[in-house]
């Protein structure tokens, strides 16, 4: 069920991201050198052709003599939107760009709270990773060499997934989520969320809206993210900027994976005097985004076994 309180707030969100968004993709057309493979389903959305799908991109360059697809690293993007808003659309071009840097991209939309609860977001990523699985010889992906990317609620999402397939104990409260033949080799979390025990009265309605009992502390404890990592979760990218509202949340992921010996990099972005935004690094037009997104980058190519 869904209060007239969570329904306003996330409209009123989808409006206002919504306009910013398209502010800042105006223009945007798919770069040449880019070879995008559009709405697959994923899932058994088959009516409204929204959630349940994914587009894959790759360089064109990254193909064999015999004109089969070269293998590549791939990267899975998981979308932020506090829970409530954002699909594959809003982060293709973004996507895009990763992919000209010499990997194999996912893209997918998931089912949105408050009209989803939890765990369908979480059921999502699932069923697109054990798709990227599935579908590696198709679209050439290096299954030995997978990575993901998640920024705001994409960050919280993607460490709630990552601890659940790397911590034994906490993935048993998640029955769906199983063995693939895939290797998650690293992650980067880009001015996202690890803690959910929240003052703030609108991410305290937020979050009502996308758990199924508005919120309890045992729900908020279980989705705490920061709480349950353990000494497998992979190497890490914790990212977040000057200007990020959610800026004192990746200190807190850092210091959990450096108790755990955790290999992590943690970096700010932007200045005191020149601040930048919540997820700047998707404005592929942002100098600084251009680096943030080469760094991580580089970071990934660094772990390829």
């Amino acid at each position: 069920m869904i209060t007239l309180k969570q329904f306003f707030v996330s409209r009123q969100i989808r409006r206002s991201f919504g306009g910013n968004d398209k502010k800042r993709d105006a223009g945007q057309t798919t770069p040449q050198d880019i070879s995008r493979y559009d709405d697959i389903l994923y899932g058994n959305d088959t009516k409204l052709k929204k959630w349940q799908y994914l587009d894959v991109y790759r360089p064109k360059a990254a193909v064999e003599a015999d004109a089969s697809l070269k293998k590549l690293p791939v990267i899975i993007s998981v979308h932020g939107g506090a829970w409530v808003y954002g699909d594959k659309d809003k982060y293709q071009w973004y996507c895009m760009r990763l992919a000209q840097r010499d990997f194999a991209v996912v893209n997918y939309s998931y089912r949105l709270a408050p009209e989803a609860k939890f765990p369908a977001s979480l059921q999502d990523t699932e069923k697109v990773f054990q798709w990227t699985a599935d579908n590696a010889a198709t679209y050439g992906f290096d299954t030995s060499n997978v990575f993901a990317v998640g920024d705001s609620a994409g960050g919280h999402l993607l460490s709630l997934y990552t601890d659940a397939i790397t911590n034994k104990e906490y993935g048993k409260n998640f029955d769906f989520i199983h063995e693939k033949n895939l290797t998650l080799r690293g992650v980067a979390l880009n001015c996202g969320k690890y803690t959910l025990d929240d003052k703030d009265p609108q991410i305290k309605l937020l979050l009502s809206g996308f758990m199924p009992k508005g919120g309890t502390k045992e729900e908020v404890e279980l989705l705490n993210t920061a709480a349950h990592a353990d000494k497998n979760f992979p190497p890490a990218f914790i990212m977040t900027c000057e200007g990020d509202f959610l800026k004192a949340q990746a200190p807190i992921m850092k210091n959990a994976l450096d108790a755990l010996g955790v290999k992590n990099e943690y970096h700010c972005y932007g200045t005191e005097g020149k601040p930048l935004w919540h997820v700047f690094h998707c404005d592929p037009k942002l100098e600084e985004a251009v680096k943030c997104n080469d760094d991580e980058c580089n970071f990934f190519r660094s772990l390829i076994k």
